[in-house]
């Protein structure tokens, strides 16, 4: 029995930058082309998932990181409020509807324990490693993936400033 086609995969996303207090940050190797680093990414299921939401499975699903737990609760993910539209590399635009080329990604902040296991999902990601900040962004094969890590710093400074001291 043949499995059911998949439907085609939503051009809207979330980039989500897992990292620790001290900058490290998380990139898994993707298993479909091994040497491509990133952060978690994934695109919504539903049109109406809220963006939040598809962080939240999507860090579980690929990180096995649970958000909304004492160790990371909701308040460690940050919306940036910032949209990428990046045109869908070539080779995976067969997962989407015809003539879709273009895919809104938002990005998103996740601040973790250093230490923190990490259980990759075996058929998307190869492995795993922590890298400063400006290393990490180094690695990464996504443009608007290394950006946002480049960014990582001021904009947790922002936030910061904005909620105050705790």
């Amino acid at each position: 029995m043949t499995p059911a086609p998949r439907p085609p995969k939503i051009p809207e996303s979330v980039l989500v930058v897992i990292h620790t207090p001290d900058l490290e940050v998380l990139l898994i190797e993707r298993a479909d082309q091994p040497g491509y680093w990133q952060s978690v990414t994934g695109s919504k299921d539903r049109v109406d998932e809220a963006l939040a939401h598809t962080c939240l499975r999507e860090v579980a699903e690929e990180t096995g990181i649970q958000i909304g737990t004492p160790d990371v609760p909701l308040e460690a993910l940050l919306d940036w409020q910032l949209s990428n539209i990046y045109e869908i590399y070539p080779v995976w635009r067969y997962r989407y509807g015809p003539g879709v080329t273009h895919n809104t990604e938002h990005v998103f902040s996740l601040c973790v324990p250093a230490g923190i296991p990490v259980q990759l999902a075996p058929r998307e990601h190869l492995r795993h490693g922590w890298w400063p900040w400006r290393e990490a962004a180094d690695r990464c094969f996504s443009p608007s993936n290394a950006e946002a890590i480049l960014q990582l710093p001021q904009r947790l400074r922002a936030a910061a400033s904005v909620v105050g001291p705790r």
